[in-house]
């Protein structure tokens, strides 16, 4: 068998075994569309919600009217309202104390005490608004004259920055556990050390793998890409052959770290726990969900060189910045530094047996 025909009989043998698995099927396509498209529905465009609070029963009812009228004319004019409950002192801080209510106003005499955690954004934000209200019927005016501008076009929303969150998410889990799992499976089974009393060149063997995860890999971007497109408008404002190249040096270098892992692991117990162990602070810190810079900047320079993070980064700057390819250069550099350098450790000590 000449070198080429073994290169491509496993390759070949690769995509058979995975299409004539449906949950492998499902979970390299189906899980993240479910999950993108859960997420794009729990984070869709909607009114603002009403303000929720408690009120301090009182003697003096001119809050509570004050409150009151502003419900009744926000929800007139198709805006959002107020939630108020009137109750006792106690009750109130219960409530508070339980999160069941972000706000306790308490009224004495000509003053309001405003109760909240200041660490929690409903409260802050409940807070200002309710104070604006009684301020401005007292009779408050603001010096200076302001408008408010709302940005509600795709490429602003939570669901336009997720949708390439997830293809990093995907294209990292399909790198880890398509190779480092496969490799310790067949470790465990033998089939390692079948393969190596055969003729077949063993880099074959790998080259195939990784041709093959790469193979799966342009599907799901489609998928994810067409339904942030069609379902959410989630605009594409940079090249489509730039993203699929930043998408393809991520699973390259996440491909040679999970080859890495699976390199000496000798159960599927051992290589589980390495893989989550490498993907754990990888889910936490490379901006999946919300963006890294959250994070205190004594860590940045840490997660700026995360494989996951560069990946996030460069699908965000091309899908909704636009950017070209100099601007993702930095983030190319970073991704095929972790593909040279995890192929090259892997190389080193992997075990057939």
């Amino acid at each position: 068998m000449s070198r080429s025909h073994s290169l491509r009989e496993l390759y070949l043998s690769r995509i058979r075994e995975f299409y004539r698995q449906p949950a492998r099927i499902f979970w390299v396509y189906g899980f993240p569309t479910v999950l993108a498209i859960g997420l794009g529905l729990a984070f869709r465009s909607r009114p603002p919600e009403s303000i929720q609070l408690d009120l301090v029963a009182s003697g003096s009812s001119s809050v509570e009217k004050t409150l009151r009228d502003y419900d009744v004319k926000a929800r007139r004019e198709n805006r959002p309202g107020l939630q108020l409950k009137v109750g006792s002192a106690a009750e109130a801080n219960r409530r508070l104390l339980t999160g069941k209510t972000p706000l306790v106003i308490e009224p004495k005499g000509s003053q309001v005490i405003y109760r909240y955690d200041p660490t929690r954004p409903e409260g802050v934000a409940a807070r200002g608004a309710v104070d604006d209200i009684l301020q401005l019927a007292a009779g408050r005016v603001d010096p200076i004259a302001t408008e408010d501008l709302k940005v509600t076009e795709p490429g602003s929303r939570y669901i336009d920055f997720l949708i390439p969150g997830l293809i990093g998410l995907n294209t990292m889990g399909g790198g880890l556990w398509g190779i480092g799992f496969l490799l310790v499976n067949f470790r465990v089974a033998k089939l390692l050390k079948c393969f190596v009393a055969t003729p077949m060149p063993r880099r074959n063997f790998l080259l195939a793998l990784i041709g093959a995860r790469l193979t799966f890999l342009l599907p799901d971007l489609g998928v994810l890409l067409l339904l942030g497109t069609l379902a959410f408008q989630m605009p594409i404002h940079g090249s489509l052959l730039l993203v699929v190249v930043v998408d393809v040096m991520g699973a390259l270098a996440f491909a040679g770290i999970g080859l890495l892992i699976g390199s000496r692991a000798q159960s599927t117990e051992t290589v589980s726990g390495l893989m989550n162990l490498v993907m754990l602070p990888m889910w936490l810190f490379s901006g999946v969900f919300f963006s890294s810079e959250r994070f205190p900047d004594v860590v940045q320079p840490f997660i700026k060189m995360l494989p996951l993070t560069q990946l996030i980064s460069g699908l965000r700057l091309v899908i909704l910045e636009g950017a070209g390819w100099l601007d993702v250069v930095p983030a190319l550099a970073i991704l095929a530094a972790w593909t040279i350098g995890s192929f090259y450790l892997a190389l080193r000590i992997f075990r057939w047996t």
